[in-house]
């Protein structure tokens, strides 16, 4: 008998182990990458993790990989360590100061991308892990940088721009803006003299953290693109004293407290789920929050912090660089005009006004100012068409932000109407002239006018047109004209700036100036396989160029009655005259190194598109096209191969009969030469 009941409490034993195991396994867990994400928060190594559990680290690493999945009592204590990181990453204190950041990673090199670094390494650790997951708070990552990309998988967490990432003990938004305010997230101003705006944090919620913070998936005024005002987040944000933009909540809202002792407390926020950073401009690819993160600091860091589409951060970066005010008091209060920027709302000349501004009511065409980009082609000679059985695109640089520097603009004053003025290649303007009897190549376009063709009678230049015109040594004699005799360099800093920032991206892709010509085009074939995200940060950076000169003649955006005032309109910054000149010498400085060019090798271009040439070929590549030059580098003054901003690439090749086919149906192939239709 008692042998029968020993057997009977081993058996008992054993069930009641069944049982405990049967429970454990019931113990929730959170998800994989969840538990590697607190691991590396909290600056523990998987050995450390191991040591505590008296398992082998390769278990720890098989369970964050979710591979395989912790047993019995190894389980309960597993779920109560990571409970316990979770809880220790949720101090409640004070922001600790930016200054003290954690050791970045090296970016990863792999494959055939060795040569390109990356910018998108994985999450960086702590720069001195605590040697126990009970380490005092102090060791909590501290937030970094001008922003944050917060996600949500169990709990929010604020990924920054150095890589390290936090959980943050936030409910909804209003709890998300006062961290934010408190975290130190901030960056410099651009200028001496820049807006405090400038510093103002970002936070980029992912599709998961907007649902998390109560936000819907789709914004369903598509019209306005904005949250109902009688939103509860929006009833939230005003009960806790936050005020929004007159843009209200949208995907790129902008919440605000007043100042209090001289102190912001705005945050620019842009939500993902609604467009923000995949349209207008934007065209990023999908990336995990800390590689985002990664992207968006580097944007900030050598362009400005984003702000809405492309054309917008455009815009603001050339009032940050060149503000309205600066920081010396006016005897009123507030900072005084700044004579270098942009600070009063002008109405344009008559004839710079687009076709739907009041001051256009009336108007005949002849009157309007046509400075705009190439759209022209022409029908190839027998000669070149027996030739040359290919054709070849070649495509400026940032062209028209090129033409930016150094080009001297009317700042603040309105212009000054002058009948039978003498030509000054010094003062920005509008000149009404008569060029016909300008004798030009028709093989090349004409550099008057936007078709290409001659002109047909007087029309309004800009200053850049007839000073190549006197270059020319053609006969100019201005019928009338509006000058704006105060001007400088407007634009100048913002070139610079977009410059920097394309060469240094362009170098990350692996493409470096001084280079022979051959070599970059190889360099740039090599694009297609670069990294995604690096290509998505070059994408955007062309396009806040193009996007922000756009800026300077915005149009109305919705639909209004013809000459009705839009709110375009009311900023210093709305001047289609800058735009003008910008365009203006853009085309002139195209037409001058294609007339050199031609006078060099004797090949005139087929057809042109903005900033595209379409020249005849030997052999499909823009080497037959330009001159080499004595070191491989091309010709100065003329069309040449080169990452720098007004040197040109390959844009596509094409045969001779694909020419014809396309300008005998009355499309420029400039349009198609990348991509055929």
């Amino acid at each position: 008998m008692s042998a029968d009941h020993g057997d009977e409490a081993e058996l008992f034993a054993r069930v009641d182990a069944l049982l405990a195991d049967l429970s454990a396994q019931r113990i929730p867990l959170p998800p994989p990458r969840e538990r590697a994400r607190r691991r590396k928060a909290a600056g523990l190594s998987t050995d450390q993790i191991a040591d505590a559990l008296g398992c082998p680290a390769e278990d720890i690493a098989a369970w964050e990989a979710g591979t395989q999945e912790p047993l019995a009592a190894r389980r309960a204590a597993y779920a109560r360590l990571l409970q316990g990181l979770k809880t220790l990453q949720r101090p409640e204190h004070q922001a600790p100061s930016p200054r003290q950041e954690p050791t970045p990673t090296p970016p990863s090199r792999a494959g055939n991308k060795a040569e390109q670094p990356s910018l998108f390494a994985a999450t960086t650790p702590l720069a001195s892990p605590p040697r126990s997951w009970t380490a005092p708070s102090q060791s909590v990552v501290e937030p970094t940088g001008p922003l944050a990309v917060i996600d949500h998988d169990d709990t929010l967490t604020a990924h920054f721009t150095n890589g390290s990432q936090l959980p943050l003990d936030a409910e909804d938004l209003v709890s998300l803006l006062q961290w934010t305010l408190r975290s130190g997230l901030r960056r410099d101003k651009l200028s001496p003299q820049g807006r405090d705006s400038d510093c103002d944090p970002l936070i980029v919620l992912t599709p998961a953290a907007s649902t998390a913070l109560h936000l819907p998936p789709a914004l369903d005024d598509r019209a306005r693109l904005r949250l109902a005002d009688s939103h509860p987040v929006i009833t939230q944000l005003q009960q806790a004293g936050f005020s929004l933009t007159r843009r209200g909540f949208g995907p790129w809202p902008r919440a605000f407290r007043p100042v209090t002792n001289n102190k912001r407390a705005s945050v620019q926020l842009a939500i993902t789920a609604w467009g923000a950073l995949s349209q207008d401009g934007w065209n990023l690819p999908p990336l995990p929050p800390a590689d985002l993160a990664r992207l968006l600091g580097t944007y900030t860091d050598r362009l400005l912090r984003p702000c809405g589409s492309t054309a917008v951060c455009g815009e603001e970066l050339m009032t940050s660089l060149r503000p309205p005010t600066r920081s010396r008091r006016a005897p009123g209060g507030g900072g005084e005009p700044n004579p270098r920027g942009l600070h009063t709302i002008l109405e344009p000349a008559p004839p710079e006004a687009p076709d739907a501004h009041p001051l256009a009511r009336g108007r005949l065409p002849e009157q309007a100012m046509e400075e705009e980009a190439w759209d022209w082609s022409r029908p190839p000679s027998d000669q070149e068409t027996a030739e040359f059985p290919h054709v070849v695109g070649v495509d400026t640089n940032l062209a028209f932000a090129v033409a930016s520097s150094g080009l001297p603009v009317g700042l603040n004053s309105p212009p000054r109407h002058v009948l039978a003025p003498t030509f000054d290649k010094k003062i920005p303007g509008a000149w009404f002239c008569d060029l016909t009897h300008a004798t030009l190549d028709p093989r090349l376009p004409s550099p008057f006018t936007a078709t290409g063709q001659a002109p047909t009678g007087p029309a309004w230049y800009a200053t850049p047109t007839l000073d190549y015109a006197q270059e020319l040594e053609i006969e100019v004699r201005p019928i009338e004209a509006y000058l704006r005799d105060v001007h400088g360099p407007y634009l100048t800093p913002w070139y610079e700036r977009i410059r920097n920032a394309y060469l240094a991206t362009m170098a990350d892709l692996g493409v470096h100036e001084k280079i022979p010509q051959a070599d970059y085009l190889a360099a740039m074939q090599r694009l297609a396989t670069a990294e995604p995200a690096l290509l998505g940060l070059l994408a955007a950076i062309k396009a806040t160029a193009k996007g922000g000169l756009g800026k300077l003649r915005e149009g109305p955006r919705d639909i209004t009655a013809p000459y009705t005032r839009w709110p375009a309109l009311n900023k210093p910054t709305w001047r289609p005259d800058i735009r003008a000149a910008v365009v203006s010498r853009a085309r002139v400085t195209l037409h001058r190194k294609m007339r050199k060019t031609a006078e060099e090798t004797g090949r005139y271009p087929l057809a042109v598109l903005a900033d595209c040439a379409l020249y005849p070929a030997h052999v499909p590549t823009a080497l037959d096209v330009v001159p080499t030059g004595p070191d491989q580098q091309g010709v100065p003054g003329l069309l040449r191969l080169g990452v720098n901003p007004g040197w040109a690439k390959e844009e596509g090749t094409q045969s001779m009969s694909w020419y014809q086919q396309r300008y005998a149906q009355g499309i420029n192939p400039a349009r198609y030469v990348k991509d055929p239709a």
